[in-house]
């Protein structure tokens, strides 16, 4: 009797396929950034040979693009909320806080770029991305002929916030989380309303 191959080639679809590749492409990203991850690891993560990635995206450049759009529109948790445009930031300084508290996992997308910031290309496809989704959207919110401006004051203070109190950890922004609630709404408030009639 002949034995069963005890590990058989996965069939898949192209759409199954594709976001296998995409979620292998995601953890190794988030791990080990752009210049760490390497197409033939990406491939064997989804259990698919490296030449179907650039049948699929065209080249890592294409993959890592795709990657950090999926990773913006899914595991944002700020934006939400910045996108209600609300009268107190302090909603969202809330959420800011409760995503960057000590012990939280930092966000796949912000893990993503912070790992790749040293690489130049995955630098320009960050801000390709970021201007297309996050910076267009929320300038839209705001408003007025500074609002991209802001947007991105908005975008990048989050970011740096994320750094320094997740990453980092300076005391002052880890020791008393209350105290920090009204410095952040009024930074929200001030950014969000200076549109027309803001």
């Amino acid at each position: 009797m002949a034995k069963s191959d005890p590990s058989p080639t996965r069939k898949r679809d192209a759409s199954s396929t594709r976001l296998a590749i995409l979620a292998s492409a995601r953890r190794a990203f988030a791990e080990r950034g752009y210049e760490g991850a390497g197409v033939r690891d990406i491939a064997a993560g989804a259990g698919v040979t490296a030449m179907l990635i650039n049948r699929y995206f065209g080249s890592k450049e294409g993959l890592f693009s795709e990657v950090l759009a999926e990773s913006i529109a899914t595991t944002s948790v700020v934006m939400p909320e910045l996108l209600k445009k609300p009268e107190s930031g302090k909603d969202i300084a809330r959420v800011l806080l409760a995503i960057t508290r000590n012990g939280a996992l930092p966000l796949e997308g912000f893990q993503i770029m912070l790992r790749s910031a040293a690489s130049e290309k995955a630098a320009q496809i960050s801000r390709a991305q970021i201007e297309k989704h996050q910076l267009r959207t929320l300038a839209q919110v705001i408003g007025g002929p500074s609002a991209a401006q802001n947007a991105a004051i908005i975008l990048s203070f989050i970011a740096g916030f994320q750094l320094m109190r997740q990453t980092v950890g300076l005391t002052p922004l880890t020791t008393d989380e209350e105290a920090l609630i009204v410095p952040l709404s009024a930074i929200f408030e001030v950014m969000l309303n200076a549109g027309p009639g803001g």
